[in-house]
């Protein structure tokens, strides 16, 4: 199962790479937003899943090692809410950028034939 998760998180990131080399906005977007998927997936599985194990000790007195850790899902959960903030705006200057050049292309011109 570990391999099938890191071909899984390279495939995707790999993804990512090759849609941010395209030449159009859209495209650059969601090749970031398929990087930002990919070390999501990645920080939380190298925080370990824990199946039926809750994420918080109730008392001092248990052993640590029966509890998930949840420090990765913290980071992964602030992670995506700042990925839908900067996706938001990233939106928002594109959508402004086409109105203002009359092209989605990144460098602000259709490429010459």
């Amino acid at each position: 199962m570990e391999l099938v998760l890191a071909i899984s998180v390279g495939v995707v990131f790999g993804a990512g790479v090759w849609l941010i080399l395209r030449p159009r906005t859209f495209q650059l977007i969601t090749g970031l937003l398929l990087m930002s998927y990919a070390v999501n997936l990645f920080i939380f599985a190298m925080g370990r899943l824990w199946v039926d194990k809750p994420p918080i000790t109730p008392t001092p007195a248990i052993d640590p090692a029966q509890f998930a850790d949840p420090l990765p899902q913290g980071l992964v959960l602030t992670a995506i809410v700042i990925g839908f903030a900067t996706t938001a705006l990233y939106l928002v200057i594109m959508i402004g950028a086409r109105g203002l050049s009359g092209s989605d292309h990144v460098d602000g011109e259709e490429p010459r034939e």
